[in-house]
């Protein structure tokens, strides 16, 4: 067993004996592409999202030094026709690059890769010499060619050097010619049967082209056959919070909203397992990203970016164009740029048939707002500040106070739309409502009765408060929103709730531009 090549599958031995959720037809999918042109693979996802794991898995199923049967028996992939024609038959080189990122600080670092790899791999072929002058691909290409064996090869975060050196320096140049020297190599079809490679950026362009154009790409934006393989899809959260008893209705509001691909809803994996551990759902994001980084790209002066930002923090969806980004954090030219980066980060979830972004869930949209309160948005901040004395408004029945605490919300941040109907106050509501989301799940247009009700609080089970049904109307008048409400019977869907509701109706003047507010408070039986 080495440090690089043969590992075994201890790794993925570890993961069988935890909680797990079954992700093993991946390798079906793999399978299918060795010794084909699309034997390279480049998987790229958020942090957290099971891209290490699946790359062990990988490494447990090809590895030729171990027995991985009894770890994959009861699993999907066992029933595929091309189980037992690739299970443990391989060499298997297996690298963490930021195993290295924290080692070597340099220019040395690809230098340093190179020869570390070499001697690992020399010790599981000792018959075979290296050669001082050759570098890795050499080396390779011999044992290939002596031994009639073709290598799997594994990089697990393979764009860390990337995020730690920028575009341009001598050490991300080397890095890029090192992973053409052995992939886009004219040998590389006789060396490897199949390449895997997981991060969380896709791969580097020049220009408009990848600089490992011969890799298929399975990325947030573009996740292809992938799409399932990487967060919990629906059916596998509602398993787990059977078994494990939890609240599925938390669990979505807290860590679901991606839409990756195909797949309509994709929850974050390690959130899922730490909640279902703990026993309650809270954030556990910010173990795993620095939302500093976040904030340096929110407060990039491109126009519009602000007011896209604090729209889908307040529930809206924004227009993006991610064809542009050049997939290096160093190199960001445009608003598309940075809600491209925020989306390959997970801090923004992206709808291709829309070509669409917005903030997936809870989870995401506090380390958001925790990211804004580090920018110079003062105006954002103070109406996030506020919403604590606006939720004890309404709840105390205080009309005036309500107005104008929404009137002040909107002078605010009235530059973030253009506040001209009943959408545009919705999205301002839900970011001055925003200290509301510590005892309430919020809903908008919702559909209850016999329609959508503009906006609903729900509160949350371990809490007392009260339901806040909130109806919004532009240029008519307070009464005609409590009028609909009770009209449309918008009661459907908190009937069942069973206690008190409160009723708030708001309307807007676009001429005074000022907000007034009527509140009625209903028990239901």
């Amino acid at each position: 067993m080495g440090t690089y090549i043969n590992i075994g599958n201890k790794a993925f031995l570890s993961a069988r004996n935890s909680e797990y959720v079954d992700k093993s037809e991946l390798i079906s999918v793999i399978n299918q592409t060795l010794f084909t042109e699309r034997r390279f693979s480049c998987v790229t996802r958020c942090r957290r999202f099971g891209k290490s794991l699946a790359a062990k898995m990988l490494c447990a199923y090809y590895d030729q030094s171990c027995d991985s049967r009894s770890l994959f028996d009861d699993l999907k992939i066992a029933k595929s026709q091309t189980f037992e024609q690739h299970l443990n038959k391989y060499p298997v080189i297996y690298l963490d690059m930021t195993a290295f990122v924290t080692r070597y600080h340099d220019e040395s670092i690809v230098k340093q890769i190179d020869y570390e790899l070499k001697a690992d791999i020399s010790k599981a072929f000792p018959n075979i010499d290296t050669h001082d002058s050759e570098d890795l691909m050499e080396y390779l290409i011999r044992i290939a060619n002596q031994k009639q064996q073709q290598f799997i090869f594994i990089i697990d975060e393979w764009d860390a050097i990337c995020r730690e050196f920028k575009s341009g320096t001598k050490a991300m140049d080397s890095y890029v010619n090192w992973l053409r020297r052995l992939f886009k190599d004219v040998n590389a079809n006789n060396v490897f049967a199949g390449v895997y490679l997981t991060g969380i950026l896709p791969i580097k362009k020049y220009k408009t082209e990848s600089a490992l154009n011969n890799f298929t790409e399975y990325s947030m934006v573009n996740p292809g056959r992938l799409a399932g393989y990487f967060g919990f899809t629906e059916t596998e959260v509602l398993s787990l919070c059977h078994k494990n008893g939890a609240d599925f209705d938390e669990m979505r509001k807290w860590y679901d909203g991606y839409k990756i691909g195909d797949e309509l809803s994709i929850f974050n994996p390690n959130s899922v397992m730490q909640a279902i551990w703990e026993g309650r759902c809270r954030s556990f994001w910010a173990a795993t990203g620095a939302y500093d980084t976040v904030a340096h790209y929110i407060q990039m002066n491109y126009k519009g970016l602000k007011d896209d930002i604090i729209n889908m923090i307040g529930g809206g969806r924004c227009s993006v164009d991610p064809t542009g980004f050049q997939n290096d954090m160093s190199i960001i030219k445009s608003k598309d740029d940075v809600l491209t980066v925020l989306i390959h980060l997970g801090y923004l979830a992206y709808d291709w048939s829309a070509n669409e972004c917005y903030v997936p869930n809870r989870e995401v949209e506090g380390e958001l707002v925790r990211a804004i309160m580090d920018t110079d948005w003062h105006n954002v901040i103070s109406s996030i500040e506020s919403s604590r004395a606006l939720l004890q408004a309404v709840l105390d029945g205080d009309e005036e106070k309500v107005a104008q605490g929404v009137d002040a919300a909107h002078d605010e941040n009235t530059s973030i739309l253009s506040y001209n109907n009943e959408n545009s106050l919705a999205c301002v509501l839900s970011l001055a409502f925003y200290y509301a989301q510590n005892d309430y799940i919020f809903y908008r247009e919702l559909p209850t009765g016999k329609g959508f009700a503009d906006l609903v609080l729900m509160p949350r089970k371990q809490t007392n408060k009260p339901a806040i049904l909130l109806e919004l109307k532009y240029d008519k008048s307070v009464d005609s929103a409590i009028a609909q409400i009770h009209h449309k019977e918008y009661f459907g869907k908190i009937a069942q709730y069973g206690g008190e509701v409160i009723l708030v109706g708001i309307n807007y003047h676009a001429e005074s531009k000022k907000h007034e507010c009527k509140i009625e408070h209903l028990r239901l039986s």
